[in-house]
C-alpha cells in the first residue's frame, strides 16, 4: 500500500512503506498516463459510392488492420483465383462505415469508382504503415511545402 510522504513542500511524493522506516523510505515515481492509440480514421471519398437507390455515400471510417485482417484474404477463394482481388477483400474488412452503410462488404468495394478505390488503398497504406493520414504537398503556384490530411473532414480539405 502506498501513502504520501510529507516534506517541506507538503504532500508531494509517493512513498513505499515496505522500504523501511519513514526516514529511509524511497520515493516512487507515479506511473505515466497511458498513451492513446488512434485506431479509427474518418475519410471522405473523392467521388463517393453510389448505391442501388442512387444515394451517394462519401463519408466513412477505416480502422487499423490486424494481423488477422492481413491473413484472412489469403484463404479467400476469390483471392486465390485472382490475386488482384486481395485489396478488395482487405478493404472490406477494415472499412467500418461508408455513409449509412455499417457493414461494408466486398461487393460494395467492388462497385467503387477507380479513384475512390485508389484513395482507400493509399489511406490504408498510410494509416497502417506510416501511422498517419498526412501527406506533404507543394503548392504549384508559390512552391511552398505544407501538410494536408488525406482523410479530409471539413469542406475544402482533400
Amino acid at each position: 500500500m502506498r501513502r504520501r510522504g510529507v516534506s517541506a513542500g507538503g504532500l508531494d511524493t509517493l512513498v513505499d512503506p515496505a522500504a523501511g522506516p519513514e526516514g529511509a523510505a524511497t520515493p516512487l515515481v507515479a506511473p505515466a498516463a497511458p498513451v492513446r492509440l488512434q485506431t479509427e480514421f474518418t475519410f471522405q471519398l473523392p467521388r463517393g459510392y453510389v448505391d442501388e437507390d442512387g444515394t451517394v455515400h462519401r463519408d466513412g471510417s477505416m480502422r487499423l488492420a490486424t494481423a488477422r485482417d492481413e491473413l484472412a484474404p489469403l484463404v479467400d477463394l476469390r483471392v486465390k483465383q485472382n490475386p488482384a482481388y486481395l485489396s478488395i477483400v482487405l478493404l472490406s474488412l477494415v472499412i467500418t462505415r461508408l455513409g449509412t452503410i455499417s457493414q461494408v462488404r466486398a461487393e460494395v468495394v467492388e462497385r467503387l469508382f477507380a479513384s475512390d478505390l485508389a484513395f482507400l488503398q493509399d489511406l490504408y497504406r498510410r494509416i497502417n504503415a506510416e501511422g498517419h493520414t498526412l501527406a506533404e504537398v507543394t503548392c504549384p503556384d508559390c512552391e511552398s511545402v505544407f501538410e494536408v490530411d488525406l482523410a479530409g473532414g471539413r469542406p475544402g480539405e482533400s
